[in-house]
């Protein structure tokens, strides 16, 4: 049977959602996780859960050791990863609270590594597809389980990620609305390369807390308004992860 992944993001570090928990330290080739990972089921399925942040939400989005999450989960066998995260809404109609299960991203980072591949073998370089980063299957999973719990969503959305931890300027916001996001966060994309690089596939669900700062009639967004909604609505994100975990193979 399939074991399944989860990396869990700002609101969700240290879910208590497995049955029968053990911890479990996983030595990668890129240094070590900020927190063991959470090993026990969910549906009977074997699951492995990453604090992306570390369980206390010590580790800034840039010094995320992405590459030691995803190899970690590789390792133990993982065939799938669902990732949760917070995002701001750079769209009117998603609001505080809808879930987005996404389908693109666009890389703003700069300064995080982006490959397990820091020489090629001579004359076999490496270059991963990413057209389609987002897996399918899973996207579809995620969103027949939205309709199923009445959960407020949108069944695509692309994702900008930023560098972080400050958040953006007016003037960043709506440029990133002119390019075609939807979302904004600090997390997702280095994330989905690398596990396109490992060969899993990866899925993302995105709750919207905030509307970044493009929208004048509101306050710019604020670290305790993220938690605030987060906190609000994180049993949705609970409920939608135990319901799919359930319906895959």
């Amino acid at each position: 049977m399939s074991i399944i992944g989860i990396i869990g993001g700002s609101g969700l570090d240290n879910p208590d959602i497995l049955k029968d928990p053990r911890d479990e330290r996983v030595s990668t080739p890129y240094g070590e996780l900020p927190s063991p990972v959470r090993m026990g089921t969910i549906s009977g399925r074997t699951v492995c859960l990453v604090a992306r942040h570390g369980r206390e939400h010590t580790v800034p989005p840039t010094q995320v050791n992405y590459r030691a999450s995803i190899d970690a989960l590789r390792q133990l066998g993982c065939t799938a990863i669902l990732a949760t995260t917070a995002v701001g809404s750079l769209r009117e109609e998603i609001r505080r609270g809808d879930l987005v299960v996404l389908d693109q991203f666009i890389d703003f980072t700069r300064h995080r590594a982006v490959s397990f591949h820091e020489s090629f073998a001579p004359h076999a370089p490496a270059h991963t597809p990413m057209a389609d980063p987002f897996d399918a299957s899973l996207r579809a999973v995620l969103n027949g389980c939205c309709d199923e719990l009445a959960i407020p969503h949108h069944k695509t959305g692309t994702v900008i990620t930023i560098e972080g931890p400050r958040f953006s300027t007016r003037a960043e916001s709506n440029m990133f609305r002119l390019w075609g996001a939807d979302v904004i966060n600090m997390s997702v994309a280095p994330e989905c390369i690398l596990a396109n690089e490992a060969g899993i596939p990866y899925a993302a669900v995105a709750m919207s807390t905030d509307y970044d700062c493009w929208k004048v009639d509101e306050a710019p967004v604020t670290w305790d308004d993220i938690l605030a909604i987060f906190k609000q609505n994180a049993q949705r994100v609970t409920d939608l992860l135990i319901t799919a975990i359930g319906k895959m193979s």
